[in-house]
């Protein structure tokens, strides 16, 4: 049986949570536990806001349409955040809701779109993209809630590169055709993972990318993967081996 109860209403609050002192939710979120959820008087929320932990709380109503949070006790302790940072070339609007709900759930500390040369998508909405971060966060227990930084172009970012950051990209060229070899065999150092957009790196880019002093290829196989579904193959590979799927 699973340790943790995923019935349970989760909600995040960009507020301090302390014991017995009382969080106001502003207006869409009093709505959403209202009168979406209809919650009532004295229902229990697990609240966290990525700092303080997770705490039980209580629903005070304080008006027809206002309502705040009572924390009671903390029911876990706020975990550290791994340092996996997930680059991507935006896609359009469907599927960029799933890459970044699915970055959140596989672990991502930080979430970056990356304009390149094939990219479909030449501007991102940041707003939607923190509403999805968030609702994963929410839906799957996650405490620490990733950074959502601003889009960047691929070149501008390579040339302020951070040399002491493994940056690990997709490539059906690699010279490892087995990931798990590669991931196991690159020296130790935080992870950058970029995947690029359905068209792939155009070949200056992808020149430019391996004249980087730490940079790792991965290959995903045989197979042509659509971008989203490279991006969790690609996480989930991150974490199998350097991440925190490996215990």
């Amino acid at each position: 049986m699973a340790s943790y109860d995923f019935r349970a209403q989760r909600l995040f609050v960009d507020v301090p949570l302390r014991e017995a002192e009382q969080v106001a939710l502003g207006r869409e979120q009093a709505h959403y536990v209202l009168n979406v959820l209809r919650l009532d008087e004295k229902s229990p929320i697990l609240a966290f806001n990525g700092r303080d932990g997770e705490w039980l709380a209580r629903l005070v109503r304080s008006g027809k349409r206002d309502a705040a949070l009572l924390p009671e006790r903390r029911t876990r302790d706020q975990t550290s955040p791994g340092d996996l940072h997930y680059l991507f070339a935006p896609l359009k609007q469907a599927r960029l809701d799933y890459l970044v709900q699915k970055a959140v759930e596989m672990g991502a500390s930080a979430i970056r779109p990356v304009l390149t040369r094939h990219t479909q998508v030449s501007r991102v909405n940041r707003e939607r993209m923190l509403a999805n971060v968030i609702e994963a966060a929410e839906q799957c227990g996650v405490l620490s809630v990733p950074d959502v930084l601003e889009e960047v172009r691929l070149d501008s970012l390579l040339e302020g590169w951070d040399a002491s950051r493994l940056l690990v990209f997709c490539d059906e060229d690699a010279e490892v055709a087995d990931p798990l070899e590669a991931l196991r065999a690159a020296a130790p150092a935080p992870i950058s993972l970029i995947v690029g957009p359905e068209g792939g790196f155009s070949a200056e880019e992808r020149d430019r990318l391996l004249r980087l002093p730490h940079v790792l290829r991965l290959s995903l196989g045989p197979r042509i993967l659509r971008a989203d579904t490279a991006a969790v193959a690609a996480l989930a590979l991150v974490q199998a081996v350097r991440g925190d799927w490996k215990g």
